[in-house]
């Protein structure tokens, strides 16, 4: 019996010939990741465990993303542990102010994260770099401070469910509209604990940002990861900067799966979610008159190149409408000078834009970005949880850069088809 991506790489991992869906396993990991909100909490607990030293210093990444520059005194002794530590253990892979991005996208921009591997990050969207091929999740903080310590950590086997998209997509139709679409069909617990394997001609022909933006979201599905096979493009990006020997798999032809579904993406126009889930999804067609207060672009799931061309696409010549606050934010420092080498960040200036270093901030109310009670906000995020980026009576919708961008021009949830 065949296996899938996602068990070849396990069992590969685990030291097994073959493993199957449901079984415990202890894995070694490639890659391991914090941040500044989860990092210092695993920190404590691998100084409770009494250990003096991480297992590789090479395999170990953390990254200042969520609240630096530092928002407030909190958030500086954060980071001042995060730093510390880094600086005591050595650590190879550190980004602090003024090379740090937001983590999914810097890590596979430094070419730190690629096919094959086996990735734990002490942060949901962990799940992202299965763009590359990679088994790839999110833990807790505990997790992470074990295999800090130990370089392993353990897994149920996850069972598979296979995506097919095919078809020629729309105008303004990118991978965020496609897994918006697919977790409007399967719900928010439609792939719990499941690896979320997407394939098909449409997504052959997304770039890498589409690919990231769909793996990204996949814990938003419920998720334990989303993963698609390397082929010539994923190849392509990785090669530039792997500075490691890395190993492509695929799914076999016989492979289980516990669920297939099928999608046309000719059919599917953009896609708006509405308050309170990421599953209230619905085509911009659907959508009515609905003001906003302020529109972000950015974040790991929409702050890469590719998502900042769409969106000055959209924004020039255009005005932000009155009283709309429109953010964006590029994803690393690097997309930050690409843009600004193209001239998108004058375009969003221009705009009535303002453009942020890259951060985490307003997707989890953090800063950058807070909403007041009873406002409305786009935004390219991932989620839209009740008082996700502020007042519990604020409420946020989620799309491409595209729409996010038309609707800060429009004052209301719009498309570009409307400028």
């Amino acid at each position: 019996m065949g296996m899938t991506i996602t068990e070849k790489i396990l069992a590969d991992h685990a030291g097994r010939a073959a493993v199957k869906p449901g079984e415990l396993i202890m894995a070694k990991l490639d890659v391991l990741l914090g941040n500044d909100i989860t990092a210092p909490i695993a920190i404590e607990e691998f100084r409770k465990a009494g250990a003096e030293r991480v297992f590789d210093k090479d395999k170990v990444v953390l990254v200042a993303d969520h609240f630096v520059p530092n928002k407030d005194i909190k958030s500086a002794q954060q980071t001042k542990l995060m730093r510390n530590f880094a600086r005591e253990q050595e650590l190879t892979n550190y980004f602090d102010v003024g090379e740090m991005g937001i983590e999914h996208a810097l890590l596979p921009e430094q070419g730190l994260v690629l096919p094959g591997d086996a990735i734990l990050g002490a942060d949901s969207h962990t799940c992202t770099y299965g763009a590359v091929g990679a088994f790839s999740t999110g833990s807790g903080s505990t997790d992470l401070a074990a295999a800090m310590i130990t370089g392993e950590a353990w897994f149920r086997v996850p069972e598979s469910m296979k995506f097919v998209y095919h078809g020629q997509r729309q105008k303004w139709v990118g991978g965020k509209d496609f897994i918006l679409y697919t977790i409007g069909d399967i719900g928010v617990d439609g792939a719990l604990y499941k690896a979320m394997e997407f394939t098909g001609k449409a997504i052959a022909d997304l770039g890498m940002d589409g690919r990231f933006t769909m793996c990204n979201m996949a814990i938003e599905a419920g998720g334990k990861s989303g993963i698609i096979a390397p082929d010539k493009t994923t190849l392509d990006y990785v090669e530039q900067r792997a500075s490691r020997e890395f190993k492509v798999y695929e799914s076999d032809p016989d492979a289980i799966y516990c669920n297939e579904r099928e999608y046309d993406v000719s059919k599917i126009e953009p896609q708006v979610s509405c308050p309170h889930l990421p599953e209230n999804t619905k085509g911009i067609s659907e959508i009515g008159d609905i003001p906003i207060d302020q529109a972000v672009i950015g974040s790991c799931t929409n702050g890469r190149m590719e998502d900042l061309r769409i969106a000055a696409m959209v924004l020039k010549g255009e005005r932000v409408a009155p009283y709309v606050r429109l953010i964006v934010i590029p994803g690393t420092q690097s997309i930050y000078m690409q843009a600004l080498y193209e001239g998108l960040i004058e375009t969003f200036i221009e705009a009535g834009g303002v453009v942020s270093t890259p951060t985490c901030g307003p997707c989890l109310g953090g800063y950058m970005g807070v909403l007041a009670d009873g406002e409305r906000c786009i935004s390219t995020t991932n989620r839209n949880f009740r008082g996700r980026m502020g007042h519990l009576e604020s409420e946020v919708y989620l799309s491409g850069p595209a729409i996010a961008a038309a609707s800060a021009v429009l004052g209301r949830i719009g498309s570009p088809e409307e400028l």
